[in-house]
């Protein structure tokens, strides 16, 4: 008889909520991009976990430098979906060997992007195992302005950061599932393997949004936590989310599925009401980085689906496509 599989955040609700009653200090716990701590009366410590397996996460003859770059990168993106200013992080290794000649290279990749965001390695652990790399990452955020995946409000406007799907079409082109040409691969390549953290971004939109995520999973996947969490449900035109010039040239099932379900693109989902288009603007301006409004939140209306996508013209569009689950293997 085959072994029963459950999904991950299943596996998760099911075996270790018993693990996660909240005490006084504790603000928030399992179901978000971190869980928060009290610090004090009106500060928050934000902490996430996250780790990367060879042969799951990253191929086995990945760049190095790049490896230790996404390894920081993708903890980085939990800290800036909740608004928080990164404060440091600890580091574990599974390694196979002590290899320098790749030690180097990750330890630079991973240095630089400390470096850059003020959050320095603060301790780990190592042992000698197949290639993991888990980091635990901290940050801090006044109480008042955490962007929480169930603070979302009927009426707010749903954006993105950047665009999304290069990442899954680079993957799919890597996986044999569709051709690129060379340029394209090497454009999409570096989506997949050189993610930039939001952090600015997430600072800048305190006050701003009522709630964020990363799209670490798929678009998809991530909207489904923010309405599962606000007890909500959503619209989105799918025309309307932004993407690549290579990815525009794609067949549409192609387009929608790496926009949608693709993942690994570590941009910023985050809703906010309509009077702050015109400051979400600015701030888009001011960092240099595009906000495209994609949908809105409604409120839950049992006749009918949770999460509507329609195009251009309202027509409805059905998706046949899974986001990703460690668990599953339909990605």
């Amino acid at each position: 008889m085959p072994t029963p599989v459950i999904s991950e955040f299943s596996l998760i609700n099911q075996f270790f909520t018993n693990a996660t009653q909240l005490r006084k200090h504790v603000a928030l716990g399992i179901g978000d991009d971190c869980a928060l701590l009290q610090l004090t009366d009106d500060e928050q410590l934000a902490i996430s976990t996250d780790m990367l397996v060879e042969g799951q996460h990253f191929f086995p003859d990945v760049d190095p430098h790049a490896l230790g770059h996404k390894t920081l990168a993708v903890n980085l993106s939990d800290i800036a979906a909740m608004g928080a200013r990164p404060l440091g992080f600890t580091l574990a290794l599974s390694l196979p060997d002590s290899n320098p000649s790749w030690l180097q290279p990750f330890s630079e990749g991973l240095s630089a992007l400390a470096n850059n965001y003020s959050c320095p390695l603060i301790g780990g652990d190592t042992t000698r195992g197949p290639r993991n790399l888990c980091i635990t990452i901290f940050g801090a955020v006044p109480e008042k302005y955490a962007l929480r995946r169930d603070a979302a409000k009927a009426g707010d406007d749903i954006w993105i950061s950047g665009k999304l799907g290069d990442a899954r079409l680079a993957l799919g082109c890597l996986r044999g599932e569709w051709p690129l040409d060379p340029a394209a691969l090497a454009q999409t390549r570096r989506a997949l393997e050189w993610p930039e953290p939001r952090i600015s971004l997430g600072l800048a939109l305190r006050g701003i949004a009522h709630a964020a995520i990363d799209i670490s999973d798929g678009l998809l996947d991530s909207l489904q936590h923010i309405l599962e969490q606000s007890g909500l449900a959503l619209r989105i035109n799918v025309d309307a989310i932004p993407r690549s010039t290579w990815l525009s040239t794609q067949p549409l099932p192609i387009q929608r599925q790496c926009t949608l379900t693709g993942g690994d693109d570590y941009e910023i989902c985050f809703c906010a009401p309509p009077s702050q288009r015109l400051q979400i603007k600015k701030i888009s301006e001011n960092l240099n980085l595009s906000a495209t409004r994609i949908g809105k939140m409604t409120l839950c209306d049992t006749d009918h689906p949770s999460i509507v996508l329609h195009d251009r013209a309202f027509n409805i569009i059905e998706i046949d496509f899974k986001c990703f689950d460690h668990f599953s293997n339909e990605y």
